[in-house]
């Protein structure tokens, strides 16, 4: 990670506070003002960042991939990058309150690690997943693990066998391992894919209960436990309250930090949440759409709370496409809400040329799709009670053979 601040402070990128700053709402208020990395060089007596890759630009840079090619680019990956074993790890006797960790806002049930990625293992297979984690107390915290999801399946599998689930948490990683984990990739794949955005190759550490990890600032060691506990509330990508659950606890057995580490915070809802939580969409709804028209660029939007909102870039070459893009791009998200398919003509990125499009070149009755009764997210606060939502998916592309009637004129 420290490589990576220093790209981003050569590129202009980074702001320095000096002054000392509060875990306890103040820096998440900071970090909701800008979508620049901000290095706090005393936040609660340690350093920290925040807004890490809080733009596509930082997420490019932190990829080694040209910005405008990145989706693309990204949609090629082969996931076989290698993972190469350097050396144990020491763990000396784990104590919470030495780290920074952050309240966000003011309903929520108290301080929370939200960069952190876990690592787990379990027969022979390696996952890394982000999960939200409320502290309890100095050695166990309470995870938001979804349900189905790789990490709650292994905990399942676990406790049926009546053992507990060996993880290692990571914070403060370099962010194409943060990238990947965030990534639906083949299972066991994230440490290979993560190798894989950074040059090929990863070194990673042993922990003593067999889990594997990358260079981080802080690794936490331990175990997902049958013991379940309230989690929650607490404020999620759409930038409201998730409600209370029952959920696993974490032991925590140890606790290894660099000296003079570097705490990672994400603000919940914030930018670098939103890009974490859309941008590893975008090349699977590339590779979906690709399937059945010619597509140019995916966008998940900023707007859309960077998961709920797509705007699909294609060329047309039959008056079916845009549609046929709707579905496939429904079906490689499930919890996409409403989707805008758009000529070449109009850029995905620009909220006021997508805008534009619907307003020139959408026939209501036409060009609109309206599918009730399907899966959607359990963070759309408009979900219904038997879990169903509505998409809505709109056709913004030019009629073909009617196209001079609505280009805009040029220079």
């Amino acid at each position: 990670m420290r490589s990576f601040i220093e790209k981003m402070r050569k590129a202009g990128l980074v702001t320095d506070v000096k002054e000392a700053v509060s875990p306890d709402m103040e820096a998440p208020k900071m970090a909701a003002k800008t979508d620049k990395l901000l290095f706090f060089h005393n936040l609660g007596g340690h350093k920290a960042v925040m807004n890490l890759t809080a733009n596509r630009a930082s997420l490019a840079l932190a990829l080694g991939i040209d910005e405008r090619a990145m989706v693309k680019t990204l949609a090629d990956a082969q996931f076989n990058g290698k993972v190469v074993e350097d050396g144990t790890l020491t763990m000396p006797k784990p104590d919470l309150t030495k780290l920074p960790i952050m309240h966000h806002f003011p309903k929520d049930a108290g301080k929370y690690l939200t960069s952190a990625i876990v690592f787990s293992r379990w027969e022979g297979v390696e996952n890394g997943s982000i999960h939200r984690m409320q502290v309890l107390d100095d050695h166990r915290v309470v995870a938001r693990l979804v349900e189905g999801r790789h990490t709650h399946v292994m905990v399942k599998k676990a406790i049926a066998k009546g053992e507990k689930l060996p993880v290692a948490i990571t914070i403060g990683t370099h962010p194409a391992v943060t990238f990947a984990s965030c990534t639906r990739v083949p299972t066991g794949k994230e440490l290979p894919y993560a190798a894989e955005l950074m040059g090929g190759t990863l070194k990673v550490k042993k922990c003593s209960n067999g889990v594997l990890v990358p260079d981080a600032e802080i690794v936490l060691e331990g175990f997902i436990t049958a013991e379940l506990t309230d989690e929650g509330p607490f404020v999620d990508i759409t930038g409201t309250y998730d409600p209370i659950r029952r959920q696993h606890i974490i032991e925590i057995t140890g606790m290894h930090t660099k000296p003079d580490f570097i705490y990672h915070g994400i603000l919940p809802g914030g930018d670098e949440h939103k890009m974490l939580m859309g941008a590893p969409y975008e090349p699977k709804i590339y590779k979906a759409v690709a399937g059945v028209t010619e597509v140019k660029d995916v966008l998940l939007t900023k707007g859309g709370c960077g998961y709920l909102h797509a705007v699909i870039q294609i060329r047309k070459s039959t008056q079916g496409d845009g549609k046929n893009a709707i579905m496939a791009a429904f079906a490689a998200h499930t919890s996409l809400k409403h989707v805008v398919v758009v000529d070449e003509d109009i850029d995905p990125a620009n909220p006021h040329e997508v805008e534009y499009a619907i307003a020139t070149r959408v026939s209501g009755d036409r060009d609109i799709m309206i599918i009730q009764g399907v899966r959607g997210s359990s963070l759309d606060p408009c979900q219904l009670e038997d879990g169903t939502n509505v998409k809505v998916g709109v056709d913004a592309t030019m009629v073909l053979g009617r196209e001079d009637e609505f280009r805009r004129a040029t220079w």
